[in-house]
């Protein structure tokens, strides 16, 4: 009923890709200046999304990129670019303007996606869910993917108590690491994307 060696390898590699403890200080960022009852919605509806749109291409990710004739190194780079865009407005200070902050919902784009369900575990999942043979298999590649989940909601449920700690002061700096971190995380995606392309082409 379940298989151990492939649950485990799934749920370590998507715990690398999508970063728990790393994606901390970005969701405290993007989630500044709300309410703590807004904050801990948010963080649910993130997860619901990332997890919505990875159970979606386990199932059928092949076929959509197929469809829409897209390249996996095409939807890296374009995830790395999208993340760039979020990264340089944290390190402008735009994500503090009133407007932003009552009219986009952050836990949708970025947070949802690309940056939890972002190429990385996308092709990660599609390749598990394909390579599982079997109910034993595709059971423990499913129960890596809700678990992971679970865990990314639980680490941005509680890192609210960090705001509480560091105060405004400390969120603004938190803003700005965040920023340099996210974008380089985007410069390197879209680095992985030309490169494959390159390869490919070669």
């Amino acid at each position: 009923m379940f298989d151990v060696a492939v649950f485990a390898s799934l749920f370590v590699t998507l715990f690398v890709i999508m970063d728990p403890p790393g994606i901390t200080p970005i969701f405290l960022a993007l989630t500044a200046g709300r309410p703590a009852k807004v904050q801990r919605r948010m963080a649910f509806q993130a997860v619901c999304v990332a997890f919505g749109v990875i159970a979606v291409f386990g199932l059928l990710g092949h076929q959509i990129l197929d469809y829409l004739h897209v390249s996996v190194p095409a939807l890296m780079i374009a995830g790395g670019l999208l993340l760039l865009l979020i990264a340089l407005d944290l390190l402008t200070g735009k994500t503090d303007e009133p407007k932003q902050t009552k009219e986009v919902n952050v836990a949708l784009v970025p947070l949802g996606m690309p940056l939890l369900a972002g190429p990385g575990a996308i092709v990660s999942v599609i390749l598990a869910v394909q390579d599982a043979d079997g109910f034993d298999a595709q059971f423990s590649v499913w129960a890596a993917i809700a678990l992971i989940h679970v865990v990314l909601w639980l680490v941005m449920r509680y890192s609210l108590l960090i705001i509480r700690v560091i105060r405004d002061g400390g969120v603004v700096l938190v803003t700005r690491l965040a920023g340099m971190m996210l974008s380089a995380l985007a410069v390197q995606q879209i680095i992985n994307g030309v490169t494959q392309v390159v390869q490919g082409g070669a």
